[in-house]
């Protein structure tokens, strides 16, 4: 019995250990101190009845090591060891909310995040685009669900609710 105790105790402590060391490796959120979200200064175009600024998709492959290697490096994740393609690099403020290409912006995202956080983005933008939502709600809201991504379910049928009215 003493071992079915010390074997239930060390499988737990495994398993907890597991899924701490799993977070460690990579980002959940932005980090705001790194990444605090920016928008296009200098315009490709204006979108919208807003007239938002838009910038056209620019970051190299030169860029986007180096924004790995910040979050690995200042934070400790280790993302450079992990698959590539399982990552892209996000803009915190979408481009097509007017957000920019500038490093401020641009974050190393696991596919278990964006799967979550990338269907909101669109809806948000056509809202935008049929002028029921301005910028800077948009802009709240995708921040909000990037920070917090296990809300991304409950804020997308909101959204897309509103978007049918």
């Amino acid at each position: 019995m003493r071992f079915l105790k010390l074997s239930i105790v060390s499988l737990i402590t495994t398993i907890n250990f597991v899924s701490a060391s799993i977070s460690d490796w990579f980002p959940i959120t932005p980090n705001e101190k790194i990444t605090p979200g920016d928008v296009c200064d200098v315009a490709n175009s204006f979108r919208y009845p807003e007239r938002i600024k838009y910038c056209e998709r620019e970051v190299s492959r030169e860029r986007k090591a180096a924004i790995f290697l910040t979050y690995d490096r200042e934070l400790g994740f280790h993302t450079r060891e992990m698959n590539r393609a399982d990552f892209k690099i996000d803009h915190y403020i979408p481009l097509c909310m007017g957000g920019s290409n500038d490093d401020e912006n641009l974050w190393p995202q696991h596919k278990t995040i964006y799967q979550q956080t990338d269907p909101l983005e669109p809806v948000l933008c056509e809202l935008m685009a049929s002028g029921q939502m301005l910028q800077a709600k948009a802009i709240s809201i995708i921040r909000s669900v990037k920070q917090h991504p296990e809300t991304s379910e409950k804020t997308l049928r909101d959204l897309e609710s509103q978007l049918r009215r």
